[in-house]
């Protein structure tokens, strides 16, 4: 899923996002520890990785693959959210 950068701390490595239904998503030190990027800057699109709670657990530059590798917890959509589905408001 892809959402745009809200805001984003650099000293503490932690953020929200804005999902494309206008949702306002947190993020912590550890999805942007995994995402092997150094900054954020608002406006950013980034695909976002969540749990199955709806929390974003990865995060990376929207053109760029998640983190998934072997070891490492697999990601998913939020739930409720289908892969190519866009959501509406009005």
């Amino acid at each position: 899923m892809q959402a745009t950068v809200r805001g984003f701390d650099p000293a503490t490595g932690s953020g929200s996002v804005f999902l494309d239904d206008g949702t306002v998503v947190g993020f912590g030190p550890a999805a942007f520890a995994r995402s092997g990027l150094r900054l954020l800057r608002p406006g950013q699109r980034v695909a976002i990785g969540c749990d199955p709670d709806g929390a974003v657990v990865a995060l990376t530059l929207a053109t760029f693959p998640l983190p998934g590798g072997a070891g490492q917890p697999p990601v998913s959509q939020p739930p409720g959210a289908s892969p190519g589905a866009h959501a509406r408001s009005g």
